[in-house]
């Protein structure tokens, strides 16, 4: 059975950063695609990043340059970098097995960024 748990998730102020963690089981993570998603309140979901089976990271323009995907093989965890957050990244985010249409999902970590 593939389990997806997130977490690291909080409350920061703008500028600051967070890192999410995705503990996964259930499927060979070390060569699976793995993506995160977000879904701001009243909107849809959003992707935000994906990691392919050879480890090459894809940003929308949104977020490049401040989000950064990676996986540990030893750990079986997926781990999204948030930097320089903004209050547009207020949102409820969460991991996935396969690509930014996957309906496999974990049930996601808050993210929320005020002052």
């Amino acid at each position: 059975e593939v389990q997806l748990m997130e977490s690291g998730g909080g409350l920061v102020q703008p500028g600051g950063s967070l890192r999410l963690s995705c503990a996964t089981s259930g499927f060979v993570f070390s060569t699976a695609p793995m993506t995160w998603v977000r879904q701001a309140p009243g909107k849809g979901l959003e992707w935000v990043s994906t990691i392919n089976s050879r480890d090459q990271p894809s940003y929308p323009d949104s977020v490049k340059g401040r989000f950064t995907i990676s996986r540990d093989t030893g750990s079986n965890t997926l781990y999204l970098q948030l930097s320089s957050l903004q209050t547009d990244d207020t949102a409820m985010y969460y991991c996935a097995l396969g690509y930014a249409d996957s309906e496999t999902r974990g049930r996601g970590t808050q993210v929320t960024v005020s002052s």
